[in-house]
C-alpha cells in the first residue's frame, strides 16, 4: 500500500516543521472538528443505524455527545494543560530551576474498534491533536458506513499530511503496523492487541491498549434490587451488550438472586417490550459471524429469560441464563452481546478468588448497602475502573482516567489523560553560572562526609 508509506512520510515532513506545536493551531484544529461533526450530525447517525441499528438517542449519548464533551473540556483545558509545569529542585542542585515539558510524541497511529466506531475513533484523536501529534486514524471494517463518514469528516476538516484516515480490513492493518509511528493507540480485543504490541516492539513504539475480558458484576443482599436490576439490565443491553465493559456475568446473593432475576426480568420488558428482536431501538449484532457465536453460547445454561433472535436482522433479544457452571462456555470467553449468566453466592470470599484467578477485568460493578464489603471489594479486587451501584457511567467522565490494567489493557484516556497519553513529559533542569559547587568534581579526598550529610 503504497498510500500509507507516503502518508506516514508526508505527515513525518510536516511535523518536523513544528507548525503542530503551537497552542493555537491546536486549539483552532480541534473547534474545526467539532463544527465538521455538527455539519455532518445526522449523516453520523444515519451511519450508526445502518451498522448497528442505533437508535439517535442512543447514537447520540454513547458516540456523538460524548465526543462534544471531550472536545469542549479540551478546548477550554488545553491552555493550562500544556503550560511548562514549574517543580521543585533538591538542595544539592543548587543554584537551578526544573520545569517539565510536555511534547508530542510525532506521527501517532489510532486503531478504533466497530462497537462505538465514531466514539472510539474521535475521542482518541482529540488526545492526538490537543497533545500538538499528527495523526493516522484507522477505524474498523466492520462498521463501514460509519468508517466512511469518518474519512469524509476528517477528509474535509484537515490536509492528509496533519490528519488521515485509511479505510479496509486486515491487509490495511498489517501494513499500518509495518509502518514505524511514534505512539500506537490501540482499542480492540486482546488477541489483536497483541498483535499490535508484538509490531510495536519490533521498533519500541509506546502503545496504549483498550482491551476488555470477562467484567463482573456483584449484587449483595444489601442491595436496592429494583434499582441494581435496572442498571444491570441497562448497562448489559446497551448497544446490545456489545461493550468492552458492559457487566459480563453477575454474582448474585442467594437470599436475593431469585427477586434480582424476576426484576431484570420485568426491566427487559419494560425497555423492550414483548418482543425485543422487533423493538426497531433495539441494537444489532455487528455481523453474522458473531451471531452465530453468540447463538452457540445460549446453551451454557438454562434460559429464564428471552433466548429468541431473528436471524435475518441478526438481533438476539436480551438473555438472562441461570444454573451457569463457571466450566461452560459462556464463562470462558468474554460475551460481548445481550446475553448475562447469574451465578449465585453465599460465600463473598469465594466471589473474590474466582474474580482474582482469572485475567483482571477492564470493569467491576458492586451493587451494596454494605460499606465494609464495598471497601473490601475495592481493595482485594484489581480491575480497571467500575461502579458502586451502577454500570457504565464511569467511563462517561472527563475528569477520572479510562483504562485497564493486566490482560484489559494498559494506559488510560479522556480529559486530561488524553492530552497525557499523547505527549512526553520533558524533565528539565536550568543550572545558574552564578555558582559552581565544587562539591562534586574530583579530587574527592574528605568530600563523602558532607555529601551524606546533604543527602541523608
Amino acid at each position: 500500500m503504497k498510500d500509507i508509506k507516503d502518508i506516514v512520510k508526508m505527515q513525518r515532513e510536516y511535523f518536523a516543521k513544528g507548525e503542530t506545536l503551537d497552542l493555537d493551531y491546536r486549539i483552532n484544529a480541534l473547534r474545526r472538528l467539532k463544527e465538521y461533526i455538527k455539519k455532518y450530525e445526522e449523516e453520523i447517525c444515519g451511519a450508526l443505524k445502518e451498522d448497528l441499528n442505533k437508535s439517535p438517542f442512543e447514537a447520540y449519548a454513547t458516540e456523538i455527545g460524548f465526543v462534544y464533551a471531550e472536545l469542549n473540556e479540551m478546548i477550554k483545558k488545553l491552555p493550562r494543560w500544556s503550560r511548562v509545569k514549574r517543580v521543585r529542585t533538591p538542595l544539592t542542585q543548587f543554584k537551578s530551576v526544573s520545569y517539565i515539558v510536555s511534547e508530542p510524541y510525532g506521527v501517532v497511529l489510532i486503531m478504533s474498534p466497530w462497537n462505538y466506531p465514531f466514539q472510539l475513533s474521535v475521542t482518541p484523536l482529540i488526545g492526538a491533536i490537543a497533545g500538538g501529534n499528527c495523526a493516522i486514524v484507522k477505524p474498523s471494517a466492520y462498521s463501514p458506513r460509519t468508517s466512511s463518514v469518518i474519512a469524509k469528516i476528517i477528509g474535509e476538516c484537515f490536509e492528509n499530511k496533519y490528519i488521515a484516515v485509511i479505510e479496509g480490513g486486515r491487509e490495511a492493518n498489517g501494513e499500518l503496523l509495518n509502518e514505524k509511528f511514534d505512539y500506537i493507540f490501540f482499542t480492540g480485543s486482546v488477541g489483536v492487541g497483541k498483535v499490535v504490541m508484538e509490531a510495536a516492539s519490533r521498533n519500541l513504539t509506546p502503545v496504549t491498549l483498550e482491551l476488555g475480558g470477562k467484567s463482573p458484576c456483584i449484587v449483595d443482599k444489601s442491595a436496592n434490587i429494583e434499582i441494581s436490576a435496572k442498571r444491570i439490565v441497562w448497562g448489559k443491553t446497551v448497544n446490545s451488550g456489545q461493550t468492552c465493559v458492559a457487566p459480563d456475568y453477575c454474582f448474585a446473593h442467594r437470599e436475593i438472586k431469585q427477586d434480582l432475576i424476576e426484576a431484570m426480568k420485568k426491566c427487559i420488558r419494560d425497555f423492550y417490550g414483548e418482543s425485543p428482536c422487533k423493538n426497531p431501538e433495539y441494537p444489532k449484532i455487528v455481523n453474522e459471524k458473531h451471531f452465530k457465536r453468540l447463538l452457540a453460547l445460549l446453551d451454557s445454561g438454562e434460559v429464564v429469560e428471552g433466548g429468541d433472535f431473528d436471524e435475518e436482522n441478526l438481533k438476539i433479544s436480551p438473555t438472562i441464563l441461570d444454573n451457569v457452571s463457571f466450566d461452560s462456555p459462556v464463562m470462558q470467553e468474554e460475551i460481548f452481546g445481550p446475553i448475562l449468566p447469574v451465578i449465585e453466592y453465599d460465600d463473598i470470599e469465594k466471589v473474590i478468588s474466582y474474580i482474582n484467578s482469572r485475567p483482571k477485568p477492564l470493569a467491576l460493578y458492586l451493587f451494596t448497602g454494605d460499606r465494609k464489603l464495598e471497601k473490601t471489594v475495592i481493595k482485594r479486587v484489581p480491575f480497571g475502573g467500575g461502579c458502586i451501584n451502577d454500570t457504565l457511567v464511569h467511563l462517561a467522565t472527563s475528569h477520572m482516567p479510562f483504562g485497564g490494567v493486566g490482560e484489559s489493557g494498559m494506559g488510560g484516556y479522556h480529559g486530561k489523560w488524553s492530552f497525557d497519553t499523547f505527549t512526553h513529559k520533558k524533565s528539565i533542569m536550568k543550572k545558574s553560572f552564578l555558582m559552581d559547587i565544587e562539591l562534586r568534581y574530583p579530587p574527592y579526598h574528605d568530600k563523602l562526609g558532607i555529601l551524606k550529610k546533604l543527602m541523608r
